[in-house]
């Protein structure tokens, strides 16, 4: 799962029902083959791409919309469910839009990253949906947000680009500053790291986008998540 994501790992130990250990990998650079499908490639030589150190001005939160959360694996079972990551988990990120070139291999590379952390294997993993403009009648994002998240209850709240930070904290700070900051939305940790249609532009931020995760998961178990975030 991890290869998906552009990273080589170690091979696994004896099956132990477990969270994976999560630590830094060497990178790989995938590109699509011609039926479309993601395929690694060994990692070129060169300079790593520039962090995502842009400022844009700040929508105010009533300038998103925020969908209910959805369900990703509402089949797994909860009996299996390995114990470090925690009660829940709830994800936001910006909508994949209709039309989007890149929308179906973001999609892909977010259920990658998930599934790298197990997260396939837990049943209260939701997805909120942002997208920009406000639909009529709607409440702003972040009041919305704060709702779901007293309703969800999830361990931890995984923030995934600067849309989802944007409508969830009112920020426009570059995403490289908000990596590894001790953040919480309605009291409830909350993790902030790059987007999937980022990564696929940026694959040398894949090794940094795992480093967020495996932090979202430390805080999710009760860690403290105090890996440090490169």
């Amino acid at each position: 799962m991890l290869q998906e994501m552009g990273l080589r790992v170690w091979t696994p130990a004896p099956p132990v029902p477990s969270a994976p250990t999560c630590g830094p990998a060497p990178t790989a650079r995938a590109h699509a083959s011609a039926g479309g499908a993601a395929v690694l490639a060994p990692p070129a030589p060169g300079p790593l791409a520039a962090p995502d150190h842009r400022v844009e001005p700040v929508r105010p939160a009533s300038a998103w919309t925020l969908q209910a959360p959805r369900l990703l694996y509402p089949q797994a079972d909860p009996a299996l469910t390995p114990p470090a990551l925690g009660a829940g988990w709830l994800v936001v990120a910006e909508a994949f839009a209709a039309g989007d070139p890149l929308a179906e291999g973001a999609e892909r590379l977010l259920h990658a990253m998930l599934q790298a952390l197990q997260l396939h294997r837990h049943p209260r993993v939701g997805l909120c949906s942002v997208s920009a403009g406000a639909e009529p009648g709607t409440k702003a994002a972040d009041a919305a947000l704060a709702q779901y998240v007293h309703a969800f209850s999830p361990a931890v709240v995984l923030l995934m680009g600067r849309s989802a930070v944007q409508a969830a904290l009112g920020r426009s700070d570059p995403l490289g500053r908000l990596r590894g900051q001790a953040l919480a939305l309605a009291g409830v940790p909350a993790v902030v790291t790059y987007d999937a249609h980022f990564l696929l532009r940026n694959a040398a931020s894949k090794p940094a986008a795992w480093a967020d995760l495996c932090r979202a998961r430390a805080l999710a178990g009760g860690g403290g998540g105090s890996a440090p975030v490169p």
